[in-house]
């Protein structure tokens, strides 16, 4: 790993992003320490492709991230529109820092339509969660930055440590 950035969540950096104008900050020493060291890149696909904050809650219909790049899948609003364009621009937006910047790692928030990592919403507004990964997710895995969440900060703390050797 030539270059020491990291691709977050703004939301998990404590900005106000999320689809409800809430944060879901991380307090991590290590992550403190990425941060002051300059090796973080902030990404919201979602407020990067111009989404407004708040806006009205999105979930992926009839699959997962990996669906949506296919085609074969849709973001819907809670109220009906179809914002699949969006999602993944948002997403082109992430990768592009990610080639920018050559990050291979990212840690971004789980069960988004964004950034879930493992789980997302089953795109019918009921709270249920299915396994998938939102549309950054699946864009950037498929060009080879592994993708953490908030969860498994401590897995991402070890790639970084690994590729930085």
């Amino acid at each position: 790993m030539t270059n020491k950035k990291i691709l977050i969540s703004a939301c998990l950096l404590g900005e106000r992003v999320r689809y409800d104008g809430n944060t879901l900050r991380v307090s991590d020493q290590k992550l403190q320490n990425w941060i002051d060291k300059g090796w973080v890149a902030s990404v919201c696909p979602e407020v990067d492709v111009g989404m407004s904050i708040p806006r009205v809650a999105a979930e992926i219909l009839n699959g997962d991230g990996s669906k949506v790049l296919q085609g074969k899948a849709t973001v819907i609003t809670k109220s009906g529109e179809n914002v699949t364009g969006l999602f993944i621009k948002g997403a082109t937006i992430a990768l592009d820092l990610c080639l920018k910047y050559g990050i291979k790692v990212a840690v971004l928030s789980e069960s988004s339509p964004s950034c879930g990592s493992s789980k997302v919403y089953d795109g019918k507004f009921t709270a249920t969660k299915i396994s998938g990964v939102g549309v950054t997710t699946a864009l950037l895995k498929n060009n080879g930055v592994q993708v953490f969440n908030q969860f498994d900060l401590n897995k991402a703390f070890e790639e970084v440590e690994r590729l930085l050797k």
